[in-house]
């Protein structure tokens, strides 16, 4: 998730645990302490296959945070004795921990058991939604107006929790409204990822993998008995297969679960993750290797600058959540184009 939702839920977590003991300044321990984690993105690990694919690993990994908690609990209970060390180490644990374990909602993929493993990506939640972060916040700011405000805290942290389990779900529904469609176009055996568009759980986004194609499905919990709109996206298995042997190539395979669309950008043959963004707008593409001759010299896993963003894309996007479009190209969310129709 977002650093201020880290951080929120991070200061709701100091908060009810020590606030009648230390007052509003538990709010910035906790909020200090939730962003710890995320620190790795200050570490280059040599390229930008490795920095996107390492991000969300050891530093967000229990058998880290585990023992990182006792550590600095200890630190704390001698800075500030009160509230005693148990209850010390009870908040570090849970504020260290929640974060990687709410990171696992969202679709990047968390390394929660580093360095055993895959990434975990449960898919439900987008890594920016409000509905989820009004409620610690609201809890955050009544504790600092009128401290401790335990009532507002613990309802900010139940109402959050109560929208995680809702988006979960809202995500198992989804999935089962896709399937038979899918099935019926021949992909119902194909790799399947099921996410919440951008910033709500009301509309969503499918995507089924084959070798051969890659499909998309946006439906939504307003959209009636509307029938589903399939939109289809060739593959390119030769420039998979091109560029398979390569460290990096393995590297992303690995973090993506295969969800990689391979092209040719003149000589360069880039990979893109299909997983974040949308079509025609996803911010991550590598640059893999380079075709000379018909040969291919494999790239240094260059990151391909981030295509820009439709101004227009977010009143197209509300009004596809809300039904007032009933169907909308992802493609058309990407490009200056306004609600083109599939």
């Amino acid at each position: 998730m977002d650093s201020i939702t880290q951080a929120a839920l991070g200061a709701s977590i100091a908060g009810l645990l020590a606030g009648k003991t230390l007052g509003r300044p538990v709010l910035l321990t906790g909020a200090l302490l939730a962003t710890l984690p995320d620190l790795d993105v200050l570490i280059d690990y040599g390229t930008a296959v490795a920095n996107f694919t390492q991000h969300r690993g050891f530093s967000h990994s229990l058998f880290v945070l585990a023992p990182l908690s006792l550590l600095l609990a200890a630190l704390l209970w001698r800075w500030k004795p009160e509230p005693g060390f148990p209850r010390w180490l009870l908040l570090t644990a849970l504020v260290l921990m929640t974060h990687p374990l709410l990171d696992t909602f969202t679709t990047y993929g968390t390394q929660l058991f580093w360095p055993i493993g895959r990434p975990l990506a449960i898919s439900s939640i987008f890594i920016i939604d409000p509905l989820y972060t009004l409620p610690l916040l609201a809890g955050c700011i009544a504790f600092l107006i009128r401290p401790p405000a335990m009532r507002a805290v613990a309802t900010g942290l139940v109402l959050s929790t109560a929208y995680l389990g809702w988006s979960f779900v809202a995500q198992q529904t989804i999935t089962e409204r896709v399937q038979p469609a899918l099935a019926d176009a021949g992909f119902q055996d194909a790799e399947l990822l099921v996410q919440p568009m951008p910033f709500n759980t009301v509309l969503w986004r499918a995507t089924a993998m084959t070798d051969q194609h890659r499909v998309e499905i946006v439906t939504g919990f307003l959209d009636g008995d509307a029938p589903l709109t399939l939109e289809h996206f060739p593959r390119q298995p030769e420039l998979a297969k091109a560029v398979s042997q390569l460290p990096e190539t393995r590297r992303l395979e690995w973090f993506t679960r295969g969800f990689l669309d391979y092209k040719t950008n003149g000589e360069e043959i880039t990979a893109t993750d299909v997983r974040l963004g949308i079509p025609g707008a996803h911010p991550f593409t590598f640059i893999l290797a380079n075709q000379q001759d018909g040969a291919v010299i494999p790239g240094n896993g260059a990151r391909a600058p981030r295509p820009v963003m439709n101004t227009g894309a977010l009143p197209l996007l509300w009004a596809r959540t809300t039904g007032a479009i009933p169907i909308l190209c992802l493609a058309s969310l990407a490009t200056p184009a306004s609600g083109q129709e599939c």
